[in-house]
């Protein structure tokens, strides 16, 4: 789980089902699909709109909120590995305009706005990641009509966290700490949905340089959840269909010297395709 400063109730599967689903055969055809996902997603270039809003208590806007649009894409290279030692895929952005203006070379990002190169969620279903994940079947559901299986996970063993500064902002990775839901397509074995969230709370110290006149010693995030949304998106010459992200929706609530409560939409469209090599470079 990447934080920077949902759950569906199950249905059962159907009765003509005689058998329930096999979780270690249902997670190599879902590591398979992702896999082949990555060698076609990285050839689709979108339009990635960001809302970053603050909350009140009772989840109201408090402000306007700041508006961002990305140029995105995947970079996948099953060759090259990140740091812990196994394949990684990431989201690669290029931002385009800040509040409904172009954006300009020399300006600073909020401690909020999506980073040029983040992790891709769906890295956690590849075959060498699934060992980082204790999963479990759910029972059956629907997404936008599609019947689906539910696969319920949670990190088998919270890992150290990796907390980064940069001036006022703090970027933490809680990996192993999270817990959630994917929905599957029954048919396809292809990720429809993917709710997840923190698990308990997560308290860190703010190094002294960052320290000002009143604030807090230390932080805490009190919540952290998304909710991922895919859908099928057709192109023509040649003629494919892809499952590529539609909506994100991410709730943080952290408190410092103040309570901070953020809500994040990113919405994805103007999906185009390309041919390319590309490598990811750690």
């Amino acid at each position: 789980m990447l934080i920077c400063a949902g759950w569906a109730a199950s249905a059962p599967l159907a009765e003509s089902q005689t058998a329930p689903p096999d979780l270690a055969a249902t997670l190599r055809r879902v590591s398979s699909r992702v896999e082949h996902w990555y060698s076609r997603a990285q050839t689709v270039v979108s339009t990635e709109t960001v809302s970053i809003q603050q909350l009140r208590a009772d989840m109201s806007p408090a402000e306007p909120p700041r508006r961002l649009a990305f140029d995105l894409r995947v970079a996948w290279n099953p060759e090259t590995v990140g740091p812990r030692g196994v394949p990684e895929a990431a989201v690669v952005r290029e931002v385009l305009s800040v509040n409904g203006r172009p954006a300009r070379e020399d300006e600073n990002a909020g401690c909020m706005d999506p980073k040029p190169v983040s992790p891709e969620p769906l890295a956690m279903l590849l075959p060498a990641r699934l060992p980082e994940s204790e999963f479990s079947m759910a029972g059956g559901g629907k997404v936008d009509d599609r019947r689906t299986l539910l696969l319920d996970y949670r990190g088998v063993a919270a890992q150290p966290a990796e907390i980064t500064w940069k001036d006022e902002c703090v970027t933490v990775s809680l990996p192993g700490r999270s817990r959630g839901r994917i929905w599957i397509d029954e048919e396809t074995y292809d990720v429809l949905r993917i709710d997840d969230r923190l698990v308990g709370t997560f308290r860190f110290d703010v190094p002294r340089e960052y320290i000002r006149r009143g604030a807090a010693s230390s932080m805490v995030i009190e919540r952290a959840e998304s909710s991922i949304r895919y859908r099928r998106v057709e192109f023509q010459e040649p003629q494919e269909t892809l499952l590529l992200p539609a909506a994100v929706d991410t709730i943080t609530v952290m408190r410092g010297a103040s309570l901070q409560r953020i809500r994040i939409t990113q919405r994805f469209s103007d999906h185009r395709r390309f041919l390319t090599d590309t490598r990811l470079l750690y």
